[in-house]
């Protein structure tokens, strides 16, 4: 179920109103760690690989997304991604060319038909893992983004990045690009905000230390714990100090070329479920209107 192009998903960039604030909860209470700073922005990393999974920047009163970076197998796939955006109907906002940030690598920036901007690159600094911790994000492994039109959504990521139909609910359509169930979801919607962003924990232990901790510092976990259908993970949601909603996960189903996709049918539970335990009552209203709050910001 590979993409061709696209390796997986590395880091997720947002605008927050107060940096210094969004600085204390990340490192703090979400246990993130300072990888760069400087011009007004301030990088967070993981204790897995990527130099970064998190890029904040100063913004408005506001939070919104500036992009989702992906990365691509070779220069060659780089390339070749950017060849289908505007013919598939999308917009080039940067051209392929030398990164003019610390990671280095090349790459380049697009906007997708309905505003979401998407940066695809190769050759960025990886750093050696840091020890695990049991309550430390390893690192992102998907995001979910919201779409007025769905299908028109899902067509677009599979001709321009390669991405594969895992599985669809009545609710999300779950998009693959590598052993990882699902990289990118596309959440039926009224919009084309960000849903959530999800960080990978070492297990499940470590998904349930972070509920605890996060409700300690005041941030209740507003769905959860549970155990998701497609991707078969573990969860844990809460709602940052701006408006961002972000998962804590883990156990994410591993899949190959011998999963088949299963529909809406397949994806049915009993009465008063939402997921595979049904411990945890449904998402709220403060979940659910967070998640169709964070915009991307304007070309």
């Amino acid at each position: 179920m590979s993409s061709p192009w696209i390796e997986g998903l590395r880091s997720v960039a947002l605008e927050v109103p107060d940096l210094a604030q969004a600085e204390s909860f990340y490192t703090e209470t979400w246990r993130l760690e300072v990888a760069a700073r400087g011009n007004g922005a301030l990088c967070l990393r993981g204790s897995g690989s990527d130099a970064f999974l998190l890029a904040l920047h100063q913004g408005g009163g506001l939070p919104r997304i500036r992009h989702v970076t992906l990365r691509a197998r070779s220069a060659e796939a780089l390339a070749a991604v950017a060849a289908q955006v505007e013919p598939s109907g999308g917009r080039i906002l940067s051209p392929v060319q030398p990164l003019d940030e610390e990671t280095g690598g090349t790459g380049f920036s697009f906007r997708d038909p309905h505003g979401r901007i998407f940066q695809v690159v190769h050759g960025d600094a990886r750093r050696e893992p840091s020890a695990s911790t049991r309550d430390r994000p390893l690192r992102l492994t998907h995001v979910v983004l919201n779409s007025h039109a769905v299908d028109e959504t899902q067509a677009f990521l599979s001709k321009v990045l390669g991405f594969t139909l895992a599985d669809r609910t009545v609710a999300i359509a779950f998009m693959n690009c590598n052993s990882d169930h699902h990289t990118l979801a596309v959440g039926v919607s009224d919009n084309d905000a960000l849903n959530h962003i999800a960080f990978l924990m070492p297990d499940g232990d470590a998904v349930m230390r972070g509920g605890g901790r996060m409700k300690d510092a005041g941030f209740p976990i507003q769905w959860g714990p549970g155990r998701h259908g497609p991707g078969n993970n573990l969860f844990n949601y809460f709602i940052d100090p701006f408006g961002v909603v972000i998962e804590y996960t883990a156990e994410v189903e591993q899949v190959d070329e011998r999963y088949r996709p299963r529909g809406p049918e397949d994806w049915k539970w009993p009465p008063g479920r939402v997921d595979q335990w049904g411990i945890s009552p449904p998402p709220g209203p403060t979940l659910k209107e967070a998640q169709r709050r964070v915009l991307f910001v304007p070309s």
